[in-house]
């Protein structure tokens, strides 16, 4: 079964655009929450003391910064 991912981004955000293209490439299923209108998400990343898009959730665990570099992404992802 595949993890339940969640990309947190904001608009023009290029970063936000590699990673959701790396998941797709993938073949992996993802939400996008936008954290300019996701007030529930933007408190989440507040919260857990990110302040950058993008953002990833991996069954619930938050990933933002060093985390979401591609070497990294391969382990978080079990690509």
């Amino acid at each position: 079964m595949q993890a339940k991912i969640i990309v947190y981004t904001t608009p023009l955000c290029a970063p936000c655009e590699v990673l959701k293209r790396i998941l797709a490439t993938e073949g992996l299923a993802f939400e996008v929450r936008d954290l300019m209108v996701d007030e529930a998400g933007a408190k989440l990343m507040q919260e857990q003391g990110i302040r950058s898009a993008p953002a990833l959730s991996i069954n619930g665990q938050i990933y933002g910064g060093d985390d979401l570099s591609p070497d990294r992404l391969v382990v978080l992802l079990d690509l």
